[in-house]
């Protein structure tokens, strides 16, 4: 029983991680129809940045978690809106050059990360408590797991709100719909549309921070590697479906953790299995919309 707790609460851990990346991804796609493959890239210079400046401030506390954590964030909004504005901007609707220029940006990202950092993971300082485990009923959880879950929920939370409840969410959701529209009413759908890659750029900035806690460093390649079940979470939930990313995520993480303790280190193997069975079943995704 506590071999089982363990690994769904541990799996509910690693979705969260898997969700913090794939809502962006999400956001990005369902309010504008961009496929961002340059997303790990905002993930890792977020998780460079944030340890650089966290170990500067105040190294394994906290508050230098705290710091990082801004960061972070900040940095992935910031790149996020200069890709929109600079690249991605000119290429709406034009769908096979924003694959190919997202592409090159990430390759080029992992080049310039190796070049500045090196190509060996990069071990982090972090708060004890983190390091440690709490016993529940009869299971040790790795209390970092925890952490995620909470940031997840919070994330999940504020991305519903603000496009509910928000003047700029309900702009952008109208843009989404009819742009002509909304632009004939006098308001700046482009700006909206800058927000929208901002929020998903500080999410996977955040994604970014909390991964080099999971995994205890941070590497160049950590951003790529998220970013395939990223989007392998995107396609199971459904394209553009934020509440489909949050379910897949914790479907994937749950499952690849029974196949990795039960059928020997098969939880990859399983995960695209599980992917190839959705796309031939309801290729849509669990809930993604019609086309």
């Amino acid at each position: 029983m506590s071999t089982v707790l363990l690994l769904l609460i541990t799996g509910l851990g690693l979705g969260a991680l898997y969700f913090l990346v794939a809502s962006g991804l999400s956001l990005i796609y369902g309010l504008m129809g961009v496929l961002n493959f340059a997303h790990g890239v905002f993930l890792t210079l977020a998780a460079f940045l944030g340890w650089e400046a966290g170990r500067r401030f105040s190294d394994g506390t906290w508050l230098g978690l705290g710091v990082s954590a801004l960061v972070g964030i900040v940095v992935g909004a910031l790149i996020a809106a200069a890709t929109e504005l600079l690249l991605i901007r000119r290429l709406y609707e034009r769908h096979i050059e924003q694959a190919l220029v997202t592409v090159g940006l990430s390759l080029a990202g992992v080049a310039l990360f190796e070049g500045i950092w090196g190509t060996d993971p990069i071990y982090i300082q972090k708060p004890e408590w983190l390091s440690q485990t709490t016993t529940l009923l009869g299971a040790k959880i790795p209390n970092d797991r925890f952490l995620l879950i909470l940031c997840a929920v919070v994330v999940l939370a504020a991305i519903v709100l603000f496009l509910r409840r928000t003047r700029y969410g309900l702009i952008i959701r109208a843009g989404v719909e009819n742009r002509a529209m909304v632009t004939a009413l006098g308001i700046d759908v482009r700006r909206s549309f800058t927000l929208v890659f901002a929020i998903g750029g500080a999410a996977a900035g955040l994604g970014g921070l909390l991964a080099s806690v999971y995994y205890g460093y941070v590497s160049a390649h950590l951003g790529s590697v998220l970013l395939i079940f990223a989007f392998i979470v995107t396609v199971i939930g459904g394209l553009g479906s934020l509440t489909g990313a949050a379910v897949a995520s914790v479907l994937v993480a749950v499952l690849q953790q029974f196949a990795n303790f039960y059928l020997g280190g098969t939880g990859d193997l399983v995960v695209v299995i599980a992917l190839a069975g959705v796309l031939l079943v309801r290729p849509r995704g669990l809930m993604g919309r019609k086309a």
